[in-house]
């Protein structure tokens, strides 16, 4: 989902304890034939997005939602590990890398990583399992366009293929897996926010996906990688969607050796085609995980209006298509009351806010339809 910048300011905050050894390692999420495995549990799993967490700068606050999600039945948290500047901001100020000239700067500091930091000690403390993104499609939070000053080019289309883009981005990476390499609230490492390259070749995308996959699988052999795409590039009625114009070929996608499970998201106001067309969407993206043997995640879901009528349609589709593929629903996007200031968090138009009547629909029926 494309999404605004919330501006937010840090106050200090002790980092994560040293990981410990890799014991852990069975409690740690993974893939089970078509099926999720969280902590020794294989079944369907419901779950939300959060891009705005790591950017709280209240540890209390962030323990808030963490709890409502977990005594709500969620076990599945997609939130942005990305948050990359054209140059330092202002002191306070949240941001996790910064580019000047032509370098590029990781914050490891009280209002960068530490951020991160307090959602991965908070998810560990209250049972959830983060989906962690490297970069964003979109210029929200900077994004590949954040890159583009330091690595010399001018578009996504060359950042993908851009050696000294892809140096920056691997080096982040592996900042970023270090910290949490052993963490058992880790449910995978993504990619990107909604990668695309419009009017490219596929193979642009597949090959880089393949080469990001295969490095993340040399740093951490336990953890699922994913892509954080939107599902476009496979066969279907013709509608834009199902187009490979903007670069992905879904199933190819998924049928790499990395890539432990597949992604896809739904927003039809913003496609062009109606809110039924949804259904046969999701259908479609089961059959091919049925038949490539990797579970789908419905990663994103929202309308505007109307959530409860058009939303909790697609949970039962997918809920339904669960011995077909699919794994598990997050839908877009979390709302919740910043404990410190008492204040609502974002709403793009989209946000189920905890213990509102969509609330009820959306996540407390839909949670006991999946038992």
């Amino acid at each position: 989902m494309k999404i605004i910048p919330l501006l937010l300011f840090s106050v200090a905050v002790a980092a994560l304890p040293a990981p410990t050894d890799l014991a852990k390692r069975a409690s740690i999420s993974k893939t089970d034939g078509t099926k999720f495995n969280i902590d020794g549990v294989t079944k369907y799993y419901a779950g939300t997005n959060s891009y705005w967490i790591p950017f709280l700068t209240n540890d209390a606050d962030v323990d808030t939602i963490m709890s409502h999600l977990s005594t709500s039945g969620h076990k599945i948290l997609r939130v942005w590990g990305f948050n990359d500047v054209k140059s330092s901001p202002g002191l306070g100020t949240v941001y996790f890398q910064s580019f000047s000239g032509s370098s590029a700067t990781i914050n490891t500091g009280a209002n960068g990583l530490q951020r991160l930091d307090a959602v991965v000690k908070s998810a560990e403390k209250y049972g959830i399992k983060l989906i962690i993104n490297f970069v964003n499609n979109w210029t929200d939070y900077g994004g590949m366009a954040a890159y583009f000053s330091a690595c010399g080019v001018t578009s996504n289309a060359q950042w993908y293929a851009a050696a000294k883009c892809q140096t920056f981005y691997q080096t982040y990476i592996k900042a970023v897996i270090s910290r949490y390499r052993t963490s058992t609230a880790i449910f995978a490492w993504e990619l990107a926010n909604e990668p695309r390259c419009q009017g490219c070749k596929t193979a642009v995308l597949t090959d880089w996906i393949s080469k990001t996959s295969n490095y993340i699988r040399s740093l951490d052999t336990d953890h699922m990688i994913t892509v954080g795409d939107e599902g476009f590039g496979l066969a279907g009625d013709g509608s834009y969607p199902y187009q490979f114009g903007e670069g992905n070929d879904w199933a190819a996608n998924l049928a790499l050796s990395n890539i432990s499970f597949g992604t896809f998201h739904l927003y039809p106001s913003s496609w062009g085609v109606n809110n039924a067309w949804g259904n046969a969407w999701i259908t479609a993206h089961a059959k091919i995980c049925q038949q490539l043997k990797k579970p789908c995640l419905f990663e994103e879901y929202g309308v505007a209006t109307d959530h409860c009528a058009v939303e909790n349609v697609w949970q039962k589709t997918s809920l339904g298509a669960k011995d077909s593929g699919m794994a598990a629903d997050l839908f877009w996007q979390l709302g919740d009351t910043i404990k410190s200031t008492g204040q609502l968090t974002s709403n793009d138009g989209n946000t189920i806010y905890y213990g509102s009547s969509d609330w009820k629909c959306i996540v407390d029926d839909h949670v006991k339809q999946i038992g």
